[in-house]
């Protein structure tokens, strides 16, 4: 497996980004040229939620005013299994959703 890039996230936890879902969020438009926002978000998210509790899927928002509002906040979608996360997707919507 290639990857992208590894980062620690907000929490100490190692995550890496894959060539293959790299790939994946590409398919977003607004995605291309994104890795800088992708590692700000997961080390100084402005929001983390999760949708079930000991789930181990973390999402992680991060606010960009400078876009528009239907595209103002950066998720990213972490998937941790035995200590470590890789991140599943990434993309712009409009709002924070999910369980603190």
């Amino acid at each position: 497996m290639e990857i992208v890039f590894r980062i620690v996230d907000t929490f100490g936890m190692e995550v890496y980004l894959s060539r293959e879902r790299y790939r994946h969020m590409l398919k977003h438009p607004q995605m291309h040229n994104q890795l800088d926002s992708i590692k700000e978000t997961l080390t100084h998210p402005t929001a983390v939620r999760h949708y079930e509790e000991g789930k181990s899927v973390k999402y992680y928002y991060k606010e960009f005013k400078n876009r528009t509002p239907s595209e103002r906040y950066l998720l990213v979608s972490v998937k941790y299994l035995n200590g470590v996360g890789f991140i599943i997707t990434s993309f712009f919507t409009n709002k924070i959703t999910g369980k603190k």
